[in-house]
Order: C-alpha cells, then sequence, then structure tokens
C-alpha cells in the first residue's frame, strides 16, 4: 500500500537519514521525496510502498510519530487513499 509521509522540523543536518533510517528498518521503501526550506523550517513530504513492511499501518504511525518527537520532528504517514479523498474539489 502506498501512504505519504510528512516531517515538519527546525532545520538541522541528518532530518532525511533519520526518516529514512527508520523506514528502511521497518522496510519501507521511498518511492518520491519533496524537501525544502522554509525560513528556519525544514519540510519534506514523502510518497512511501508500505507493502513489505511487518507491521500493522496503525503500529508504523505510532512508531514513525514517537521516533520523530524523539529527534524533534513532527512525522505523520496517511494512506494515499484516504490522503488523496481528503484533498479532492
Amino acid at each position: 500500500m502506498k501512504a505519504i509521509v510528512t516531517v515538519i522540523a527546525k532545520d538541522r543536518v541528518g532530518i532525511i537519514a533519520d526518516v529514512c533510517g527508520i523506514l528502511a528498518k521497518n522496510n519501507v521503501n521511498v518511492l518520491d521525496l519533496s524537501q525544502t526550506i522554509m525560513q528556519d523550517y525544514f519540510t519534506m513530504i514523502m510518497l512511501v510502498d508500505t507493502a513489505l513492511c511487518p507491521l500493522a499501518f496503525a503500529e508504523l504511525s505510532r512508531l514513525l510519530r514517537e521516533e520523530g518527537e524523539s529527534r524533534g520532528l513532527t512525522v505523520r504517514i496517511q494512506r494515499e487513499d484516504i490522503f488523496e479523498a481528503m484533498h479532492r474539489i
């Protein structure tokens, strides 16, 4: 299943490595990534494939949120179909 991961944090070295490390440890493949710095804030949106992830989606969401918070990041994941439904006009 595809999902959207969003990351927001005060800019610093290693944010992409931190998030991608968590995803890689759980067999989540990054399909596309866009990131930018807005003044002092790092923002990133990723399209990922969770098909090989051994964790239930809710557990992966909790892990990303908690691991992110421990690193000073706001990390959220949302199923692609839900994300698209919420952003339809």
